[in-house]
C-alpha cells in the first residue's frame, strides 16, 4: 500500500486549489468574489464616484463654498451664472453654489440618519417576528401591514404633521416610513435561515434565542438588507426633500435642496437656475444610489459568476 492509502481520511493533504477556499480572505471567499464583481461594474464605479463627490462636498462645504449660504449679497438678486457666482443667485441675492454645497450636508445627513433608523428598528422587528413566530409574529406583522397600507410619503407626511416641522422630525418621519419594508424583508430571510441545521444544532444545545439570532441568523440575512438600504437611501433623500418642498420639512433660511427647489418654482422662466441646480443634485444622488443598489444586488448574488 502507498503512503497516501495508509493515511487516515482526516489527515490526507488538501490539494492546493481546494485549500485556498478555506483560507480566510482568499480570492475564493464570498466577500472577495462579491467585491470583484462589484469592481467589474462600470455603472457601480460611476455611481460610487458621484456619491463620494457629494459626500466630499458635504464634509468640506465650509471650505469649498465661496460665500456664506445665508449671506444676502447686495445688488446680486437673481444674477445668472457668471464667474463671480458660478451657479447664479436667488431672489434674496444668496449664492446658489454655496447653498447647494451646504444643502448636500443637510440632505445627505438626513437620508443617512433616516435609513439608519429604518435598518435598526426594521431588522430588529423582523428578527423577532421571524424567529419567535406565534403571537409575537402576528402582532408585529399586523402592525407592519397597517403601516404598509399608507404610501411611504403619505405616512411620512402624516408623522411630520403630527410631530411638527423640523430637521429632527423629518428624519424620524422618513425613517419610520421605511421600517415596514426592512421588517418584512428581514422576516422572510429569517424564516428561511432558521430552518438550517446549524441553527437547529445551536437551539438543541440550549443556546439563548438572543445569541442564536445575533450569532447565527443576523449575519446570514444582512446581504439583502444592505442592498435594500442602498436603494432606500436615495428614496429617503427624495422623501425628505419632498417634505421640505411642501413646507413641512426643514424650514427657511436653512440651505436644503428641497427648500431651494421650492424657492425657485415661482421664477422658472426668469431664473431657472434657482431650481435647476438643487434639482440636479437630488437627481444625481438618487440615481447613483439606485444604480449602486442594483450593482450590490448583482454582486451579492451567489449564483453570479465570480
Amino acid at each position: 500500500m502507498t503512503k497516501a492509502e495508509t493515511m487516515e481520511p482526516s489527515t490526507l493533504p488538501i490539494p492546493a486549489p481546494e485549500a485556498q477556499r478555506y483560507v480566510a480572505g482568499s480570492p475564493q471567499s464570498p466577500t472577495r468574489m462579491a467585491f470583484r464583481r462589484l469592481l467589474r461594474s462600470k455603472a457601480a464605479l460611476v455611481a460610487t464616484v458621484i456619491i463620494a463627490f457629494f459626500t466630499f462636498c458635504a464634509l468640506f462645504a465650509h471650505v469649498l463654498a465661496p460665500y456664506d449660504p445665508l449671506r444676502l449679497l447686495p445688488g446680486a438678486s437673481l444674477r445668472p451664472p457668471e464667474p463671480a457666482y458660478p451657479l447664479g443667485t436667488d431672489l434674496l441675492g444668496r449664492d446658489i453654489l454655496s447653498r447647494v454645497l451646504y444643502g448636500a450636508r443637510i440632505s445627505m445627513a438626513v437620508g443617512f440618519a433616516a435609513i439608519l433608523i429604518s435598518v435598526v428598528l426594521g431588522v430588529l422587528l423582523g428578527l423577532i417576528s421571524g424567529y419567535a413566530g406565534g403571537n409575537a409574529d402576528n402582532i408585529i406583522m399586523r402592525g407592519v401591514d397597517m403601516m404598509l397600507a399608507f404610501p411611504g410619503i403619505l405616512l411620512a407626511l402624516t408623522i411630520v404633521s403630527f410631530l411638527g416641522s423640523s430637521l429632527t422630525n423629518v428624519t424620524i418621519a422618513v425613517g419610520i416610513s421605511f421600517i415596514p419594508t426592512f421588517a418584512r424583508l428581514t422576516r422572510g430571510s429569517v424564516l428561511s435561515v432558521k430552518e438550517n441545521l446549524y441553527v437547529e444544532a445551536a437551539r438543541s444545545m440550549g443556546g439563548p434565542a438572543s445569541w442564536i439570532m445575533r450569532r447565527h441568523i443576523l449575519p446570514n440575512v444582512l446581504s439583502p438588507v444592505v442592498v435594500l438600504a442602498s436603494l432606500a437611501y436615495g428614496w429617503a433623500i427624495l422623501s425628505a426633500s419632498s417634505l421640505s418642498f411642501l413646507g413641512l420639512g426643514v424650514q427657511p433660511p436653512t440651505p436644503e435642496w428641497g427648500i431651494m427647489v421650492s424657492d425657485g418654482r415661482g421664477y422658472l422662466r426668469e431664473a431657472p437656475w434657482i431650481t435647476t441646480f438643487p434639482g440636479l443634485a437630488i437627481m444625481l444622488v438618487v440615481l447613483a444610489a439606485n444604480i449602486l443598489g442594483d450593482a450590490l444586488r448583482d454582486a451579492l448574488d451567489p449564483h453570479q459568476k465570480p
